[in-house]
């Protein structure tokens, strides 16, 4: 997450390009602590919290699950925002390419792991989910040598539905509401499961292409492809 004026990143004064776009000089003295930066700090620490609000008094307080929901809902929203931050304002950092997706998927583990120890959602719902966030973040750091995968609307609609789910799981929900949540929970599985092998598709596509493209360079018969690197990276694997 880069790209702040100096003043405020304490950069050396580089001025923006025409269009309102920041040089490549700027984006390269972003201060580690701008504001998508500090949002994703913030879901970082509010994990632990979340696991102790949600287990506290054993775990069945609806008070006390109440509290835990709205931590988890903060954490929600940061994740919007510092990527909206991210992506406008061009502030990217080494830091962020990392911290995000390890702040979302340790928000996420959290409330599904404590969810199912507690006996209100399966292991095997935790265990399908799970699987694919960590094995898409790997399929990710494979292929992305050769490119970014963009967020599609599907990736998108997995990250509502796991959201609002996962919230109401966290609820203490009786009746219809419970039935509701239930259902939303299945969208959400199956999203996942659908979106997570619609990106091994395109991942081994993308790979496959640019293995081809370095021998066709290594021939001298066609260009090396490049790299992106950005947050746009970490958005990519949702």
């Amino acid at each position: 997450m880069t790209g702040v004026p100096a003043s405020a990143a304490g950069g050396s004064g580089a001025k923006p390009v025409r269009g309102g776009k920041l040089g490549t000089a700027a984006v390269n003295q972003a201060s580690l602590w701008n504001i998508a930066n500090l949002l994703t700090m913030l879901r970082l620490v509010l994990v632990p919290g979340f696991v102790l609000l949600l287990l506290h008094n054993g775990g069945y307080d609806p008070v006390w699950r109440s509290f835990a929901w709205a931590a988890f809902a903060v954490a929600m929203i940061t994740d919007l925002f510092d990527g909206h931050l991210a992506r406008t304002y061009n502030l990217v950092t080494d830091f962020g390419k990392i911290a995000d997706p390890i702040a979302d998927k340790a928000i996420m583990g959290a409330a599904l792991i404590c969810l199912s120890y507690l006996g209100d959602l399966p292991w095997w719902v935790t265990g399908v989910i799970l699987f694919r966030e960590i094995g898409i973040t790997l399929m990710r750091f494979w292929v992305i040598r050769h490119a970014v995968i963009p967020a599609s609307r599907g990736g998108k609609m997995k990250t509502l539905a796991q959201g609002t789910a996962v919230g109401m799981y966290v609820l203490v929900l009786t009746g219809p509401l419970a039935t509701l949540r239930f259902w939303v929970m299945a969208v959400a599985v199956v999203l996942t499961v659908v979106t997570g092998l619609d990106y091994v598709r395109q991942a081994v596509v993308l790979r496959r292409k640019g293995l081809a493209a370095e021998r066709a360079a290594a021939r001298g018969t066609g260009p090396v492809p490049g790299t992106t690197g950005s947050r746009d990276s970490a958005e990519a694997e949702r």
